[in-house]
């Protein structure tokens, strides 16, 4: 159920679209790559809007563009994983944002992928990865909020994270 317990009062100038990426990129993200086994196969995608929602039962949020291919695949198949990079996957990261050319099942051949309990792709060297259920969706603005119920875990669990801040893959 989406209920808006205080809606907000006209605005009569929000700020700029660019203004706003200017100000989200100062802010600090985990990097993930989204994946899922859908109709044509394996596909996924690089994302930093990921979140813990709940630990009972274990609840996790993705934000995708709602044009996003990968979000088709999600949507048809009912499942996806939330891999969480590592610091030394930064090039994997830009492949999975498509800024390396490789597309499809090419895009799986740069790192060691499994499966858990959805089939969903899981990255073996993973910090950690949400092996999901997709539970329920929202439309906000040109994304879709994903809700997924997760029903494994992997991930090697070693290692720092990748992390994206001023348009620039980093590690902590």
């Amino acid at each position: 159920m989406t209920k808006t317990v205080h809606p907000l009062p006209s605005v009569p100038e929000r700020p700029e679209p660019t203004a706003f990426r200017d100000a989200m990129a100062q802010v600090v993200s985990a990097v993930h790559v989204v994946t899922t086994l859908g109709p044509h196969g394996r596909t996924g995608l690089t994302a930093t809007a990921v979140a813990s929602v709940s630990d009972t039962p274990p609840t996790v949020l993705a934000c995708i563009a709602r044009t996003s291919r990968t979000l088709a695949a999600i949507e048809a198949s009912g499942i996806f994983c939330v891999n969480t990079l590592s610091g030394d996957d930064a090039e994997l990261a830009e492949i999975f944002a498509s800024r390396r050319g490789i597309n499809g099942e090419a895009r799986f051949s740069a790192a060691r992928w499994g499966e858990l309990v959805t089939g969903a792709p899981v990255l073996l060297d993973a910090v950690a990865a949400f092996d999901c259920r997709l539970v329920s969706t929202q439309d906000i603005a040109s994304h879709r909020l994903l809700i997924g119920e997760v029903v494994g875990l992997g991930g090697a669990g070693q290692g720092g994270g990748l992390i994206y801040r001023r348009r620039h893959f980093g590690s902590v």
